[in-house]
């Protein structure tokens, strides 16, 4: 762990309006690609389908003793909670705090929650002394769920296929991180947009890659490297491993690896920009 004056912990949100577009994929590949970078790393699922905790070897989430919804429940009960309970160690050098079903009926609880955007900020709070980045991967909706990452965020990924629909999407999830950022987190920034599930031999894909471009690009990063479309990515998730484990000398393990170095880089050059404007404090 490196949580010091060096590092300072982040909180990475990924976030897409529109599912199957690679979102649980790529948090899993980032976090671990992260870790294999050096970082202490904990990845947390808030989708209640936990699609995520399932690719990472935990076939029966629901029987898990313990998931985010556990702890989310007693914050929001004021109840004492040990912050560490539930977490999983991955053998690729991650954590992982899981989901269940029960996290489906969390936003309908948060509802009537005092703060309900700061439960899951409160709790990570707890959690960030022990990590140099949290990587959290959302649901696809806009709902108290998302609105609680993006508000205990530093900043959000935003996962887009090559396709109309997914494009379509990113507008009203713009929207909502400005709205985010007005009320409630100003310090949030949109660290890029990534190009996943992509065959860029296609006209198809590379007239939209286009218009993102266009539309997108004069104001927020889209990374260089797009993820390519690739079964190994599918056939990982089901072994439980990362695609660097499962398919390693392979295009996306090299696209995904490159997304871990530059999102890793600029992390330590804000960790740099903190220090020398002597405004830094550790993560609490």
């Amino acid at each position: 762990m490196s949580n010091n004056n060096e590092n300072p912990c982040r909180v990475i949100s990924l976030a897409a309006q529109k599912g199957g577009v690679g979102k649980s994929v790529s948090s899993t590949n980032l976090g671990i690609g992260l870790a294999r970078r050096g970082q202490k790393v904990l990845i947390v699922d808030l989708d209640s389908q936990a699609s995520q905790t399932i690719s990472l070897g935990w076939k029966s989430p629901d029987d898990l003793p313990t998931s985010i919804a556990t702890q989310l429940s007693k914050i929001i009960d004021n109840q004492p909670f040990e912050p560490l309970e539930g977490i999983l160690h991955h053998d690729e050098g991650v954590d992982l705090m899981p989901s269940s079903i029960a996290l489906s009926a969390m936003d309908m609880k948060m509802m009537n929650a005092m703060s309900r955007e700061f439960i899951l900020r409160n709790y990570l709070s707890e959690i960030k002394p022990h990590y140099d980045t949290i990587v959290l991967d959302c649901a696809p909706s806009l709902g108290l769920m998302t609105i609680n990452a993006l508000t205990a965020s530093s900043s959000v990924i935003i996962p887009v296929q090559p396709e109309y629909l997914s494009v379509v999407g990113m507008t009203q999830l713009f929207g909502t991180i400005g709205q985010v950022k007005q009320n409630v987190n100003p310090n949030l920034q949109v660290e890029g947009v990534l190009i996943t599930l992509a065959n860029m031999r296609t006209n198809l894909a590379k007239n939209t890659v286009n218009i993102i471009q266009e539309a997108y690009g004069g104001n927020v990063r889209i990374f260089p490297q797009p993820i390519p479309y690739s079964t190994k990515v599918k056939e990982a998730s089901a072994s439980g491993k990362s695609i660097f484990a499962y398919d390693p000398k392979g295009n996306a393990a090299y696209a995904y690896g490159q997304l871990a170095k530059e999102v890793d880089r600029n992390g330590r050059q804000i960790g740099t920009n903190i220090r020398d404007s002597k405004k830094f404090e550790p993560c609490r």
